[in-house]
């Protein structure tokens, strides 16, 4: 069959177009003009719309057709100048097509929508508001389908105070709608009005009791005051809607980001128990039974995942191989890394398996693994930060130090060089070396809270300028308020100083973010020096558990020999 030319083909649809306009009579809606005459001046001017449209001139094609839909009042030469304009990103054109479009068929809700929502992204909010009214009132069985995309319409107006005010009263017109108030509580947020989106998603969900949205997003609102709240409103719908699977995965989660270990895992069982095929239940459960070091269920979990055919298989390999090496089963934590080829765990998956090697007692045959992993720019900067860490590691710390000034000689103001070297220097007792590295660092990074925390901890530690090691401290909280190792320096230089209740309140808030060896011989130090032997002898216990090898608590350890 020969291939029409791409000209008949644009012919043919105009034929198309322009009998239909010439035939079409007005429909009992009033929706379509009258027939009327096809003038070669209308003729000319569609061509030239068309061909311009296929031509890549989008503004003369918008131009053109909005021209002639102003003569014709055809309702679909109105739509189709409406879908120029915009494509020419012609908004006043638009509008004028849309305003046409309405016009002559005033009762179409596609016609409605699009005026409504380019009045509102004109920041025309005022114009709209009759618009909407009137389009929710045409489709009183559409009408919470128009409340649940109002929130995404109006947000184009960049207003939301008056966007709230606009849907409030919208939704006093449908005292009875639960959409009407979800809506409501949408824009209220937005706006910052978050007691306002607490109360109309009550009153959605108390029309509608068994919406999971509407709780969803009031647990949403409430976690930013306290998980521990929103957790405690999903526990309350779940006792009323017990098969709500959404809503207790989010309980779930909400569980676990409190370390409510067992009562989160619990909950996904729930969820298994009901439907065993569950991917993020599984992975839930087999992380979560990691974290209690329950290495069998956790990988049994996991690899059931893999048979089901995981949707990120990387992620699920890379835990399997985490799992292994708590195990201390290097050669299959080897062999579930290896099954990452690409993407962006490969080069994390690397650098794990160096270390799995190094523990095997391979160390060299570690190093010229990453030597040999294929890599470039900021890649190359990761796996010579992964070799020093093994050297490290093994109390090479003068082999690491070197390693990282060859690298600094090539990359002078790499700013994890710098620190990485700053570390290393600092096992050496090379100050110097520190000191320099990390305050070059600040001036490259005057946001690296790790960097001003790592100065001033040293000076803390060694008892030096602690005055300025407070300062250096203090502007790493200001930038990482909740980081657990800032708030342990914060409480190990006020120690120093002399503050031992100061000292405790933020050690406990340390050891409370991230139980750790280090963190916990601190705040066992100051337990004890305050007379608090039996707690300090508590948090050693617990901390030599967490980190049996830890240096800092070995040391404690022996001076205190509790």
């Amino acid at each position: 069959m020969p291939r029409s030319s791409p000209l008949a083909a644009v012919l043919a649809a105009l034929a198309a177009t322009l009998v239909g306009a010439v035939v079409a009579q007005a429909r009992p809606t009033g929706g379509v003009a009258p027939a009327q005459e096809l003038t070669p001046q209308m003729l000319y001017e569609f061509l030239l719309g068309e061909i311009a449209a296929q031509r890549g001139e989008p503004q003369l094609a918008a131009q053109t057709y909005v021209a002639l839909a102003r003569r014709t009042r055809d309702a679909r030469i109105a739509r189709r100048a409406l879908e120029l304009a915009s494509a020419a990103r012609m908004p006043a054109l638009a509008l004028e097509a849309a305003r046409l479009w309405h016009e002559v068929e005033p009762d179409s809700p596609q016609a409605m929508q699009f005026l409504a929502q380019l009045l509102v992204q004109q920041k025309r909010v005022a114009e709209a508001e009759p618009v909407l009214a009137k389009l929710l009132a045409a489709q009183p069985t559409a009408a919470a389908n128009v409340f649940m995309q109002l929130p995404r319409v109006l947000a184009a107006s960049h207003d939301p105070a008056a966007n709230l005010r606009l849907v409030e009263r919208l939704a006093a017109q449908y005292p009875a709608l639960a959409q009407a108030q979800f809506a409501v509580a949408q824009i209220a947020a937005a706006a910052g009005e978050e007691p306002r989106a607490l109360e109309a998603l009550r009153a959605a969900q108390a029309l509608r009791p068994d919406w999971e949205l509407a709780a969803l997003a009031e647990a949403q609102l409430l976690e930013r005051r306290s998980a521990a709240a929103a957790a405690a409103r999903l526990e309350e719908f779940l006792a009323r809607n017990p098969g709500s699977r959404e809503v207790r995965m989010q309980y779930a989660r909400l569980l676990a980001a409190d370390k409510r270990v067992a009562q989160a895992r619990a909950e996904f069982e729930r969820i298994l128990a009901a439907q065993p095929q569950d991917a993020d239940a599984i992975y839930a459960v087999g992380v979560l039974a990691m974290q209690a070091k329950d290495y069998e269920t956790a990988e049994a979990k996991l690899t059931r995942l893999l048979e089901l055919g995981a949707r990120d298989a990387d992620r699920v390999h890379y835990t399997l191989g985490q799992i292994a090496e708590e195990r201390k089963d290097w050669a299959r934590a080897v062999h579930w890394y290896d099954k990452i080829e690409r993407g962006e765990l490969a080069l994390a998956a690397r650098m794990r398996t160096a270390q799995a090697i190094a523990r095997q007692g391979q160390l060299e045959a570690a190093r010229a693994y990453l030597r040999n992993v294929a890599a470039s720019g900021e890649q190359r900067v990761q796996l010579l930060l992964a070799e020093s860490q093994l050297l490290r590691e093994a109390r090479r710390h003068q082999e690491a130090f070197d390693l990282l000034a060859e690298a600094l000689a090539r990359e002078p103001d790499q700013p994890d060089l710098l620190y990485d070297q700053a570390l290393t220097a600092e096992k050496l007792d090379r100050l110097d070396v520190l000191e320099s590295n990390l305050k070059r660092l600040i001036q490259l990074r005057p946001d690296h809270a790790h960097a001003y925390n790592a100065l001033g901890y040293t000076l803390a530690d060694r008892n030096l300028r602690l005055a300025e090691a407070r300062k250096l401290i203090e502007k790493a909280l200001e930038l990482a308020p909740e980081d657990a190792y800032i708030l342990d320096s914060m409480g190990w230089v006020l120690y120093r100083l002399g503050d031992l209740k100061g000292a405790v309140r933020y050690l406990r808030q340390a050891w409370e973010g991230r139980p750790d060896g280090e963190i916990g011989a601190h705040l066992g130090e100051v337990l004890w020096v305050l007379g608090e032997r039996e707690e300090a002898r508590r948090i050693w216990r617990e901390a030599e558990k967490l980190g049996p090898d830890n240096e800092t608590l070995q040391k404690t350890l022996k001076r205190f020999n509790p």
